[in-house]
């Protein structure tokens, strides 16, 4: 992979920082049970559809282990649109 294009995808440390920020700010007030934050299960139902809609906590971590590669990508996304935002 060249260097230049290397360089502008988001690496494992910044995805990590994504996710905890996601989590954080997403989470407030369901941050020990997350599958019951509005947020999160608007954000899954929309990513997912209907199968994700009002989660147990089993199905919860389930749809997200199952989609993590989605995730990923959903969490480059927001790197990319907060770098942009930052340099505006």
């Amino acid at each position: 992979m060249p260097r230049s294009s290397r360089r502008n995808r988001p690496g494992a440390m910044t995805r990590l920082l994504e996710a905890v920020r996601l989590y954080w700010v997403g989470g407030a007030g369901y941050r020990l049970r997350p599958w019951k934050s509005p947020y999160f299960r608007w954000r899954l139902e929309t990513l997912l559809g209907p199968e994700a809609a009002d989660p147990s906590a089993a199905k919860f971590f389930s749809l997200l282990w199952r989609e993590r590669r989605r995730l990923r990508t959903y969490l480059d996304w927001v790197a990319e649109r907060r770098s942009a935002q930052q340099d505006s």
